[in-house]
């Protein structure tokens, strides 16, 4: 896990010649099955970022996407073990799932993808919630990223029989981090990617930083949060990101079921923790250490702080626990009643 970006409470901006308020343009649509939000500091130039986005999106979709059969993912379950070739961008994003596995004691896990399927999420999310098939629950370890092999040398992969893998605690932050930076370097201008609320920046930001509003579920930036304890921070540089247990749930067969799969046990974790939001260098470092902060429970706020992270802990009660580096002026955070 590398270091955090320098994050700031919500505070009115001093007002200098290096730090002049700057115009920002803003556009939303989905894909990958979530929100899409690009933000950039020049408005001229967002139809043309917004383009480079959405084909850097479509590609991610086909190199990393479980739930299409044409993708170079679901292919990978029919290599029973043999090493085979695949494209830079999925073994791109496969050396992030395994380092992010690696960092974080294998508790955000890339084999979970038949563990995903045991539990229903087998399909996009909105046609999970309407699924009524019978479910029967098993614990069951996941295989453990170790069984992986990754050759970043000629982009070769092997993963034995039966692994089935998911990218879903990674890509999408992973993604939001290569858009951001070369949208940024193509466009020349500050850029903000938001991906179902995995946030990367890139290039120089607004005064005050970026702001972004922490909450229990992604929604739209004008309208206050129904409910929950909700913050808004200036993030300045690398990434945000915010996982928990409030946003992504369902229920079949008599259990309430949510996203977040604990590798120990093939189940949805049970946390102490309703969200975890964390600031770090980059969106899929942050991520990483959000799921990875629900699946450690009680003992997240001790291993956040031990990596210097910034992070904010919900709990089910609604309380609300910081790490050192997280903004806590109280003009600046915003509680709701």
């Amino acid at each position: 896990m590398t270091t955090a970006p320098r994050i700031t409470a919500d505070t009115a901006p001093r007002i200098t010649a290096d730090t002049a308020p700057r115009t920002t343009a803003a556009t939303e649509w989905r894909a990958l099955g979530t929100r899409v939000r690009l933000v950039v500091t020049e408005p001229a130039l967002l139809d043309s970022c917004n383009l480079l986005l959405a084909r850097h999106l479509a590609e991610v979709d086909a190199a990393c996407s479980r739930f299409r059969a044409d993708s170079e993912l679901a292919a990978l379950d029919t290599t029973d073990g043999r090493p085979v070739r695949v494209s830079p961008l999925l073994a791109q994003a496969l050396e992030v799932a395994l380092r992010a596995a690696k960092s974080t004691d294998g508790t955000v896990d890339p084999t979970v993808g038949s563990a995903m399927e045991a539990i229903g999420y087998d399909r996009d999310f909105t046609l999970v919630q309407e699924d009524d098939r019978p479910l029967r629950l098993t614990v069951r370890r996941a295989p453990g990223w170790r069984t992986v092999s990754l050759d970043r040398a000629t982009d070769t992969v092997t993963v034995p029989a039966g692994v089935r893998l998911d990218l879903g605690a990674t890509a999408k932050a992973w993604a939001a981090d290569r858009a951001a930076t070369m949208l940024a370097q193509a466009a020349g201008c500050g850029v903000l990617v938001s991906l179902g609320g995995d946030t990367a920046v890139a290039g120089r930001a607004p005064a005050g930083g970026w702001q972004i509003r922490v909450q229990d579920v992604t929604g739209a930036v004008d309208e206050t949060p129904a409910q929950g304890p909700y913050a808004t921070v200036g993030l300045h540089s690398g990434g945000l990101a915010t996982s928990g247990t409030a946003a992504r749930n369902w229920r079949r067969s008599g259990h309430d079921l949510h996203h977040i799969v604990d590798p120990r046990t093939g189940l949805p974790v049970r946390s102490p923790w309703r969200t975890v939001s964390v600031a770090a260098d980059t969106c899929a470092d942050a991520n990483a250490a959000t799921t990875a902060a629900l699946v450690k429970g009680a003992g997240a706020e001790r291993w956040l702080t031990r990596l210097g992270l910034p992070a904010r802990l919900v709990a089910h009660s609604g309380a609300v626990v910081t790490t050192p580096g997280w903004p806590t002026e109280a003009a600046g955070l915003e509680a709701a009643a």
